[in-house]
Order: C-alpha cells, then sequence, then structure tokens
C-alpha cells in the first residue's frame, strides 16, 4: 500500500450488539410488490476497524466508556484541520474537515472490528499464491508506473471496489440509494457514481466466461432478509483494495441486508476467494438511514490528471538516474 493510502487503514464502522433482537422484533413494512422495504438512502460511514486492533484482541465488544473513549480518540487522530506542524502533514491533511465524512459518533454497537469471523477480527492468511499475488502488487507499487495500468483504479476513475464488493465504508461519499422495482434491486454507489443492478427473479448468473468490475449479482429473500450472490468478478478490483486486499477470478462475494428498525439496514458479508485466502471470511456493519443527498460523484475515466500522474512519473525515473531536474 502506497504511504499516500496508509492512514486509511483506521476508517471505521460501530455495530449493533442487539441487531438480531430487533430483527426478530420488529417488522418492516412492504413495498408495493410485498416485499420488505428496503429503500432509501443508507450511509455506513463509521468509525470500527476493518480489522481488530492488537489493544482489544479477545475483546469482542466495548463497553459504553471504552467506545466513547476510542470515538474520541479516532476522531482526534483524524482531525485534518491540524495544520502547520510539518509540511508532510500539510500534504497527507490536503482536506480540511469539511471534505470528510468519517461516520457519526453515536454508538449504535461496540463491535472492535468489522470482522465477526474468525473470531479474532482479523482476515484470515492469504495462501501461498495469495502472497505471491500481494508481493507483485508491492513490487508494482513500489515504482513509478509505467503506465495508466499501474495506476490504481480509483485515481483512474474507473471503480471504487471497496465502495461495491463489498460494501466498506470510506473517507467520504458512503451514502448508498436503494432503490426496488419489479424483479430487481438496484444499489446506486456514491462513490464513483457506480450502480449495482440485482436481479432477483431467479434469473441464473450469466456465463463464466463473462467477467465484469463488479461482479454478477443474483438475489433473493430469505424471509425478511435479502441474500445477493455474486460471481464472474474480472480478478483486477481487489477486496477492499485499501487494505492491501486480493482476489481474483475465483472470488465469490455473499451479502445479507437485514432492515432491522426504521433507520437502520443490517449489512453482513462473506468474502470466499479459495485461491487468496487460507478460509473464507466474514464481516458485518449497519447502515444508517440519512436525509442527506446524493450528488454527482464527477470522476470520469481519462480525466486531465492522468497525463500530469504518468509525467511526474518520469520526472521521478529522471531524478532516479540523475538526469532531471532538482
Amino acid at each position: 500500500m502506497s504511504s499516500r493510502h496508509s492512514w486509511f487503514l483506521g476508517m471505521a464502522i460501530v455495530l449493533t450488539a442487539s441487531a438480531g433482537a430487533a430483527a426478530q422484533s420488529w417488522t418492516p413494512p412492504r413495498t408495493a410488490g410485498g416485499q420488505p422495504d428496503l429503500q432509501g438512502i443508507w450511509t455506513n460511514g463509521t468509525v470500527t476497524p476493518l480489522e481488530r486492533p492488537s489493544e482489544f484482541a479477545g475483546k469482542e465488544f466495548l463497553t459504553e466508556q471504552e467506545a466513547a473513549a476510542f470515538e474520541n480518540q479516532v476522531v482526534v487522530s483524524r482531525d485534518s484541520d491540524r495544520r502547520g506542524q510539518t509540511a508532510e502533514t500539510d500534504l497527507q491533511w490536503a482536506y480540511n474537515n469539511a471534505w470528510y465524512d468519517w461516520g457519526s459518533k453515536v454508538v449504535k454497537t461496540r463491535r472492535t472490528s468489522i470482522i465477526i469471523d474468525p473470531s479474532d477480527g482479523k482476515i484470515p492468511p492469504l495462501t501461498a499464491k495469495g502472497q505471491a499475488m500481494a508481493r507483485a502488487l508491492a513490487a508494482q507499487r513500489s515504482r513509478p508506473p509505467a503506465g495508466p495500468e499501474d495506476i490504481g483504479l480509483a485515481e483512474r476513475c474507473l471503480v471504487f471496489p471497496t465502495a461495491g464488493t463489498p460494501m466498506l465504508p470510506y473517507t467520504y461519499n458512503n451514502n448508498y440509494r436503494i432503490v426496488q422495482v419489479p424483479g430487481y434491486v438496484v444499489i446506486l454507489i456514491e462513490m464513483v457514481h457506480d450502480v449495482r443492478i440485482i436481479p432477483i427473479d431467479g434469473r441464473p448468473h450469466v456465463a463464466s466466461g463473462v467477467r465484469q468490475w463488479f461482479g454478477d449479482s443474483r438475489g433473493h429473500w430469505e424471509g425478511n432478509t435479502l441474500v445477493v450472490e455474486t460471481t464472474n468478478f474480472n480478478g483486477k478490483t481487489r477486496f477492499a483494495f485499501l487494505y492491501n486486499g486480493l482476489t481474483d477470478e475465483n472470488y465469490h462475494l455473499t451479502e445479507r441486508f437485514t432492515r432491522t428498525d426504521p433507520d437502520t439496514v443490517l449489512y453482513r458479508f462473506t468474502v470466499d476467494d479459495p485461491t487468496v485466502f487460507t478460509r473464507p471470511f466474514t464481516g458485518e456493519l449497519t447502515m444508517s438511514k440519512t436525509g442527506a443527498t446524493i450528488y454527482e460523484y464527477a470522476c470520469q475515466e481519462g480525466n486531465y490528471a492522468m497525463a500530469g500522474m504518468l509525467a511526474g512519473a518520469r520526472t521521478d525515473e529522471q531524478r532516479a538516474a540523475g538526469t532531471g531536474k532538482k
């Protein structure tokens, strides 16, 4: 992972300790077609890390006091209005706090990690092939990009995998609009304006030779829960790329959406890629209803920044060779 992204590792979420009980005691409204109504604009911005921090080893939930202290610690560490200490600080915090959407400080749950299985709250170890993929990725990122293909998908405005498969929080643009129409559930992702169109009419997945950035999703209802199975990934998006996540064409994602009260959707996902990970793993987070509006994220492939990024890479190479301007 590049240094400019390493400070994103603490991105967070707060989960409900009583979500299961709430889901059993509350009956969700129905759409005109009789399905549980998941519609609305939801945000998954939060302060619980993807993996359990070492200081919380063996501790699945925090007390209310511990959760409040942890949230305060995260808020202080993410204060991008702390300027002037060093030149590096000014570059790191290129935006001020007005640009960020880290999530509410209100404690909905007190989990210490998004990952709930394995029980240690950690992503499982990589397989031998997964380790080789990680080394290759690290080597690619350690040198100036030779061309556009060496630059990250988000920087190229192609896709933002963390926001789509699975749906994990980022530093901003954490909103999702869910729309239900006959035969489909549609999810508009605010980040990079992607749209997931999920058939729920029982049709099979597309042919195995058809590969897509966000894979091929098919949904069905199990009681009040929408279950979405996604396959046919193109192997280029990588699970949770900000966390150095890796996946390939064998990636299988299972997601479960359950509305547990008027303002909450419980979202659970399972990542299964036997090529890369030694075992599947599961995460869980909550999505809160918001009165916010989703605005266009005007990020376009082939934008003018590409020429500047590649020109900068060539300058870095020249300086390293001692032939460029200093």
